[in-house]
């Protein structure tokens, strides 16, 4: 059991997929089936591979769609921010935020260009009585206590640091020109008008210039002695670290875009800071009730929810309650590894939350609230620009920290389409689990709402249960593998219940998480 030497495991219940439930998306009442975990822990690793073969968390809850029966097919995609280039109707929606904040303009109109609907709009993610049940029916506290104490016996257990909060903010902006600054999670929403926006079918052109500009960017930052994590906190960063600034026949970086320097008499200050959620920080804590009240509000003006729903309660299992265990490894962020809040402040007031996982490989989106009198802003579209920015920024010390997880794509969905406007990007193969461009994926998916991309016919998951014997269990306080646990049980339909858990979560995930068998 070495690979539990940094800390605790993952302990997970299994719960397969019995009948079909309404979904979220096209509303069909029995149309959508998934498989789900609850996760009384979690490690950001577990969770990383579990994602990559299309698995997805509401709260503590941990859900993958039965992807060739469900009405609606969720692939799972990503975005690839070290290559990411704004297109126009991005650089249109990060110019309106710098024309509020320096001049106080608010745009004509209403704001059409962005999806009401937030990242974790699927039908098991909005059912609070589900994860109240699970969460009374499997007990974290017992769980983790007889876990620890089986690890203490081996020696096996270890301390972690609190991580720092950070801090960003839009004012002393020169100082942070193309610096990728702590960006703040938050759902992208975009859907083309028929006629209008890119051609999802083509990839994104990029100059020779912009690639040599991008790559010599980032070279001086690595170049960088005093360390580019002291601005990371501080808020600044030495204007030595950055090129001189572009000229008027090369685009401007993301990062030109968002931290374009304002005047000194500026009409609103902006500052996104990330906080951690659990194990709750003590700024996350003084901000909770706030943070409520602007949820509720969203809820109530966008989704038409009732006054009193959701309770505080609900919210705080729904949207602050994780799985993930804190991690804050020497070569990792300096935030750390888990679940955080990126708290959107204008003048002095929270008006935006985007909820994230920082794992070893991606930022992944959960969700985005924000208060819907700030809707002309475009606050979907400006935050996952940002986070796209906040990923570049991570990785600069962590480099195989390099993704961006927008959650799920589903095309037969013309409201959760716009995902794939931000190039370049991929989707994940719902069989062999292997990355494919969107490019090549969207042709297949105009003729079938279900399909393998991986072109390969021999190709197989490469991960998948090849020895479910060697699956870890803990049952009765105890650890043990499947091989050993198989042997007490009687109940035919046991077996037929771990292995289809082995087959979903993969062969590395089944050794090294425990599955608790009551």
């Amino acid at each position: 059991m070495a690979f539990w030497a940094g800390g605790s495991p993952s302990i997970v219940d299994y719960f397969p997929s019995e009948d079909f439930y309404r979904c979220g998306y096209c509303k069909n009442e029995s149309g959508s089936r998934s498989n789900g975990m609850w996760a009384h822990s979690m490690t950001v690793q577990d969770y990383q591979d579990l994602i990559d073969r299309g698995w997805r968390r509401s709260g503590k809850y941990v859900y993958k769609p039965v992807m060739n029966q469900t009405c609606c097919p969720q692939y799972t995609i990503r975005c690839q921010p070290l290559q990411f280039q704004p297109s126009k109707s991005h650089k249109k929606v990060l110019k309106k935020m710098l024309k509020f904040l320096a001049k106080g303009e608010v745009p004509r109109g209403s704001c059409e260009d962005e999806p009401m609907d937030s990242t974790m709009d699927d039908a098991v993610a909005g059912d609070f009585a589900l994860i109240n049940k699970l969460d009374i029916q499997c007990d974290l506290k017992t769980l983790s206590d007889d876990v620890k104490a089986s690890l203490e016996s081996e020696g096996k257990n270890s301390k972690k640091e609190e991580p720092h909060e950070l801090l960003q903010s839009q004012d002393s902006i020169g100082e942070k020109l193309g610096s990728g600054e702590p960006s703040h999670s938050v759902k992208v929403h975009t859907v083309p008008k028929p006629g209008k926006g890119a051609d999802l079918s083509k990839p994104p052109c990029r100059k020779a210039k912009e690639i040599r500009k991008e790559r010599k960017r980032l070279k001086l930052m690595q170049q960088n002695p005093a360390g580019e994590l002291e601005g990371f906190q501080a808020q600044g960063h030495p204007p030595s670290l950055f090129p001189p600034k572009a000229k008027s026949n090369q685009p401007k970086s993301l990062e030109d875009l968002i931290f374009e320097s304002l005047p000194e008499n500026a009409s609103h200050k902006l500052e996104v800071r990330v906080v951690r959620s659990s194990p709750p920080s003590s700024q996350f804590k003084a901000t909770l009730l706030e943070s409520y009240q602007v949820y509720k509000r969203y809820q109530m003006v966008i989704h038409k929810n009732s006054p009193d729903t959701p309770t505080e309660s609900q919210f705080t299992r729904f949207l602050c309650s994780s799985p993930l265990e804190a991690e804050t490894p020497p070569n990792g962020p300096d935030c750390g590894y888990g679940s955080f809040h990126q708290q959107y402040w204008l003048d002095g007031k929270i008006i935006a939350v985007g909820v994230i996982d920082i794992l070893p490989n991606c930022v992944s989106s959960v969700y985005l609230y924000y208060d819907p009198d700030y809707s002309f802003l475009s606050l979907g579209v400006y935050s996952a620009l940002r986070e796209i920015a906040f990923t570049r920024q991570l990785h600069e010390k962590t480099s195989q920290l390099s993704y961006y997880y927008m959650g799920f794509y589903i095309h037969s969905c013309p409201k959760m389409k716009y995902k794939g406007q931000y190039r370049p990007s991929d989707l994940l193969c719902p069989e062999t689990y292997v990355w494919v461009p969107i490019e090549q994926c969207l042709p297949a998916l105009e003729n079938s709402k279900y399909c393998r991309f991986n072109q390969d016919p021999e190709a197989v998951d490469e991960d998948r249960s090849t020895e479910p014997d060697r699956l870890q269990v803990f049952h009765k306080r105890a650890i043990m593998p499947y091989g050993v646990y198989k042997k007490q049980q009687k109940d035919p339909s046991e077996e037929a219940t771990v292995l289809q858990y082995a087959s979903l979560v993969g062969q590395k995930c089944s050794e090294r998480m425990l599955l608790f068998r009551n």
